[in-house]
């Protein structure tokens, strides 16, 4: 369970008008980062290299994370972790940051590292700020659409200057379309929801983050993953509670309190279909 749930003493709280500052100061470098390290690699890496839990890293994704590590603590001077530092660094800067009244940075240089080695136009940068176990502001950038959403904590989810969602969504869960990636759910709720799922249609585009942030924008209605690291979700799952949608864990209703390195999730935009979608889940699991 993640201890770090607790907010801080209200003397330490970081102010709406430091956090909206630190925001648009993100938002600003998560543009940069992208104009300078990720686009002029597009379609000109041809490979990666294979890490240990199976996922690829580009050059593009290390130039990228080199580049925000070090400009971030100019936005803010606090640990950051990183989808391609070492593990045991990763949990270093954890425990610093949860030490630490200034939170720690949590990014992900390029989520769907796949999809852009080869050629596939979906995939994002992803930034969260996290204080006391909970993202405080949120940044995905998709740079080949040029949609950037972005939320700071109890402020509302943005797309370009538009609020989220951007459309009203079904209360209907029989006409509901829905992001599911199948690599890690259990094999019986897998065959399940190819075989009969309740829902109309099932999408899966590569990339997490943006899966969370087109959830939010209502062009998903309902979402599973079976297990997502800390910086898959960081971002996006604060951009989906400031939209209003819901989410939960398998096991846990309390989705804050699964463990923070990696977290299974169940969500959806509309109350009714998110609670239709958890039983479902989870008497099918």
């Amino acid at each position: 369970m993640n201890t770090l749930d607790a907010d801080p003493p209200v003397a330490a709280r970081v102010t709406d008008g430091e956090l909206k500052r630190m925001l648009d100061a993100t938002v600003a470098l998560v543009r940069e980062v992208a104009q300078r390290e990720i686009m002029p690699r597009f379609l000109r890496v041809s490979h990666g290299q294979r890490k240990d839990d199976g996922s690829l890293c580009s050059e593009a994704d290390l130039a990228a994370e080199q580049f925000l590590h070090g400009r971030l603590q100019e936005v803010c001077p606090c640990p950051v972790i990183g989808e391609e530092m070492p593990p045991a660094a990763q949990q270093a800067g954890w425990n610093d940051g949860s030490k630490d009244e200034l939170g720690v940075w949590c990014i992900d240089p390029i989520d769907g590292t796949t999809n852009f080695i080869n050629g596939l136009p979906c995939f994002a940068v992803s930034i969260a700020w996290i204080r006391a176990g909970r993202t405080r502001l949120a940044v995905t950038f998709n740079p080949i659409t040029d949609e950037m959403f972005y939320a700071r904590e109890s402020n509302g989810a943005y797309l370009n200057g538009r609020r989220l969602p951007l459309r009203q969504v079904t209360s209907d869960i029989r006409r509901a379309v829905g992001g599911v990636d199948f690599k890690r759910i259990p094999k019986q709720l897998a065959d399940r929801i190819a075989v009969s799922p309740p829902f109309f249609s099932q999408r899966n585009f590569g990339s997490s983050t943006l899966d969370w942030c087109n959830l939010a924008a209502g062009r998903l209605d309902l979402y599973l993953h079976g297990g997502q690291m800390l910086w898959d979700y960081a971002a996006g799952s604060l951009i989906l509670r400031e939209a209003g949608g819901q989410m939960c864990t398998l096991a846990e209703d309390d989705y804050d309190a699964e463990d923070v390195w990696r977290r299974p999730v169940i969500a959806a935009l509309n109350p009714a279909v998110f609670a239709a979608w958890r039983n479902w889940v989870r008497q099918n699991t």
